[in-house]
């Protein structure tokens, strides 16, 4: 189990002493990058952590029925609770602050408000959500779609991993779906998160306020054709389903130049996945965004269109599948000029997708972005300095303190 510490001396050394209690975990020494996928035992012992932390602040946790996790500093009977915090898992080989300096932050947040003797009036909460990234399961922002209802319980119940493991055996027992109680306890929800791009280092400004978030989704695309051997089978005979993946991929990426847009094929699976064998199956994972909704769909539509086209050539067959998708998330207005004001910060928009995004739709809801110098995420290069996420705690703090006091 992993210890607590004492929460002393000045911000940056706060911050370092509390995040390399975490840093080892997960972490594959070969890459550099993170293997915490949810509710395997790297983010299982994050969340034990996460108790750790809040009964070290004296703050009851409360885990709600899909998987999150919600420390709570006040009376949660008190309503009008403000809710920070962020995710533990990672994408494969994942850098080490997407997600988990937004948990650091927060309860480093609720320690400096201590430390100046403030008693907010409102609860203030810091949360642990389940599976955002969907790198297990495969739905992003799995627990807080659970919490608001934006998913069925029994589908999120039946997603499998790569290992055949159902979400359900993996918690424990079925998703409770939505909590419209639990969500009508939040007045805000503000998530603080590493900076997935380098604008800040050309604002020279160390914390930044989200402006929106892209639309954006995942597709699967599934190739069928014909296994064979690959030494006797004649090349004008073959009906080969990587061949037509290939044009896919390729056609992705010139669609989503035009449109300026993003695409990305990211993850394969084939079948039988032999070197001598012509597969029978490819399946791959389209994530496809856009600034616009109507840029998305003639993206994901085009790409479909020049599949299929070219599965008939291939004598392959084609099934497209939508798996998730989320809508363009403009971040309340009001809230957002608060905190530009009160920071004295820029606004930024964003491509990446975020449990802020799915809250947006039933609460009031802000981002905070803390400076990447790289501005490479979702890799071990992914990077913030001690300073700057001071920095942060700092900013999420006079923002908790703006809420849950005024």
């Amino acid at each position: 189990m992993l210890t607590h510490s004492a929460c002393e001396g000045p911000l940056p050394n706060t911050f370092r002493a509390l995040w390399d209690e975490i840093a080892p975990v997960g972490r594959d020494a070969g890459s550099g990058g993170y293997l915490r996928y949810a509710l395997t035992e790297p983010e299982l012992r994050l969340r034990e952590w996460f108790r750790d932390q809040a009964d070290a602040r004296g703050m009851p946790v409360q885990q709600d029925g899909n998987g999150n996790l919600f420390a709570w500093w006040g009376d949660p009977a008190a309503g009008g609770a403000v809710l920070t915090g962020s995710h533990f898992d990672s994408v494969p080989h994942g850098g080490g602050y997407d997600g988990p300096l937004g948990i650091v932050s927060a309860f480093l947040a609720v320690d400096e408000l201590r430390a100046a003797g403030t008693t907010p009036p409102r609860p203030v909460v810091v949360a642990a959500f389940v599976e955002e990234e969907g790198a297990r399961f495969g739905v992003p922002c799995l627990g807080s779609r659970l919490l608001t209802g934006a998913i069925d319980a029994d589908r999120a119940a039946g997603l499998r991993d790569q290992a055949g493991v159902s979400f359900a055996d993996a918690l424990g027992a079925r998703p409770a779906g939505a909590d419209p109680a639990l969500l009508g306890r939040f007045a805000a929800f503000v998530e603080l998160h590493v900076e997935q791009g380098r604008a800040l280092v050309d604002t020279d400004a160390p914390v930044a306020v989200a402006s929106a978030i892209w639309p954006h989704g995942r597709w699967r695309f599934d190739f069928t054709g014909e296994g064979n051997h690959a030494g006797t089978t004649r090349m004008a005979d073959r009906r080969d389903p990587m061949l037509t993946y290939a044009f896919t991929v390729l056609a992705a990426n010139k669609e989503a130049r035009l449109r300026d847009a993003h695409a990305t094929v990211g993850r394969v699976s084939v079948e039988p996945n032999a070197t001598n064998a012509i597969p029978s199956r490819v399946t791959g994972w389209l994530d496809a965004r856009a600034a616009e909704a109507e840029t998305l769909d003639g993206l994901v539509e085009a790409v479909r269109a020049k599949a299929t086209e070219r599965a008939g050539r291939d004598g392959t067959a084609l099934t497209c599948t939508r798996e998730s998708t989320t809508p363009l998330v403009a971040f309340d207005g009001g809230l957002a000029r608060r905190l530009v004001e009160l920071l004295d910060a820029p606004t930024l928009p964003t491509g990446a997708g975020h449990d802020a995004g799915v809250l947006a739709a039933h609460l009031p809801t802000a981002m905070l972005f803390v400076r990447n110098p790289t501005g490479v995420s979702h890799s071990p290069a992914e990077s913030a300095t001690d300073a700057d996420c001071a920095a942060g705690v700092t900013a999420l703090a006079r923002v908790l303190e703006e809420l849950a006091c005024r």
